[in-house]
């Protein structure tokens, strides 16, 4: 499919022919949300954590006699059911990351790109380079192209001026080709690709 190819400055300077296995596939929202639940859970840090009965500072006596005291019968003052007590099968600290093949992983960016360009949300930029680190430069151009929550996505590596005038604009976010992800793609209402993105996102998926 055909898609225009524009400049930081609004203008059409091209056109680009995007892959259709790429760019053309159809959407599966289930594949969408297992991709986002399988990054979300490896970035959890996984350290919460209560104390067992083993852990709980204090003595070992045991607290009164078993029988003829007209109590309940107790073993520990660190039991659960006392003031300061244990947390019986409370969290422990893991890792709550879990598998997904790469297959899948695969087709769900390829799902997330696809998306994109079904919603008219797919920008193509001839390239994201600046030759001045100066923040409100860029953003007027950002107003200028109406993006309010973008993410560009670039070639192997990023402008190192066009990412630090982009670090101070709210709903701008950039990043290399191979940090292209499915969780950051839907969270931006607008998907901007180089045509260095795009180039290496097909040899990446093809």
């Amino acid at each position: 499919m055909k898609c225009d190819v524009i400049s930081l400055d609004n203008k059409k300077v091209g056109d680009l022919d995007l892959d259709d296995a790429i760019f053309g596939v159809a959407v599966r929202p289930d594949l969408l949300a297992r991709a986002v639940n399988w990054q979300l859970a490896k970035r959890r840090s996984g350290n919460h954590k209560t104390k067992g009965i083993s852990e709980i500072s204090g003595t070992t006596k045991k607290p009164h006699a078993q029988k003829g005291s007209g109590r309940a019968r107790a073993g520990s003052l660190r039991s659960p059911q006392n003031r300061g007590g244990a947390v019986i099968f409370g969290p422990v600290v893991r890792s709550h990351a879990h598998k997904l093949t790469k297959k899948v992983r695969a087709l769900a960016l390829k799902t997330a790109l696809s998306a994109k360009q079904a919603q008219g949300k797919l920008v193509v930029l001839d390239s994201a380079v600046i030759k001045v680190a100066k923040t409100s430069a860029l953003a007027k151009q950002v107003r200028d192209l109406g993006w309010t929550s973008a993410l560009v996505i670039d070639g192997p590596e990023t402008d190192v001026n066009f990412s630090r005038a982009a670090a101070n604009i709210m709903g701008l976010n950039v990043l290399p080709s191979q940090g292209a992800n499915v969780y950051d793609i839907l969270n931006s209402d607008t998907l901007v690709l180089t045509k260095g993105a795009v180039e290496k996102l097909v040899e990446r998926l093809k």
